[in-house]
């Protein structure tokens, strides 16, 4: 009776989720629950132990939240992967993965709402992109735009080799930041190339300077 109240309380969290999204979650060595959606299928079953490379795996490896794009080579299928660790006494017990299709897949633009129509903006010139009065705003050297997807959804389309983080309110290319300077409570401010600054929140620093290397 116990594993069938765990089950039915595992199946009402995975009907959170947007059908879109499938729903994993395992221990420190295997997966105990899984809800695939209708878009993707990783094919996991209860039982099968954590694949090194996989966001879970990830998770594990740095015992904080990760959020990644994870390429073919693992399942067979590429897909935009969040995965959270849970603790019991300050020990990793286990990891939640939320598993998205790959949409975005050969594309390398953003297409943006401008004032008279629409234009595409390549990865590489994409400097930064903020939430601001619940909009979403896309900035290049020249030109900015707004678009109608949230920030959390560009963590899943962007590029992670050059695209981070680093705020509640912004995600930027690294390739576009011309200095980084310290600021209060272990926090940074980034200064971009155009002369934009843009704030590290704490909650994000510590994550910043691993993949930055500082």
């Amino acid at each position: 009776m116990e594993k069938l109240t765990m089950d039915s309380l595992l199946d009402v969290f995975g009907e959170l989720f947007s059908d879109e999204v499938s729903i994993a979650i395992s221990n420190t060595r295997e997966y105990i629950y899984y809800r695939p959606s209708k878009r993707i299928d990783l094919k996991i079953k209860p039982g099968d132990p954590i694949k090194q490379g996989t966001i879970a795996d990830k998770a594990f490896q740095s015992g904080q939240k990760v959020s990644e794009f994870i390429d073919r080579n693992v399942f067979g299928i590429p897909y935009h992967g969040m995965a959270v660790p849970y603790f019991d006494n300050d020990q990793i017990e286990g990891c939640v993965t939320a598993i998205y299709p790959a949409l975005t897949e050969g594309k390398s633009v953003i297409t943006v709402k401008s004032q008279d129509g629409w234009k595409p903006i390549p990865f590489h010139d994409v400097m930064f992109v903020e939430v601001r009065d619940r909009k979403t705003y896309v900035y290049s050297d020249e030109f900015a735009g707004t678009h109608n997807k949230a920030l959390q959804e560009f963590e899943y389309i962007l590029p992670r080799e050059i695209f981070i983080r680093c705020h509640r309110s912004f995600i930027v290319n690294v390739h576009h930041i011309r200095e980084i300077f310290p600021d209060t409570h272990s926090t940074f401010v980034l200064e971009m190339k155009n002369g934009a600054t843009i704030p590290v929140s704490q909650s994000y620093s510590s994550y910043f300077r691993k993949l930055l290397g500082f």
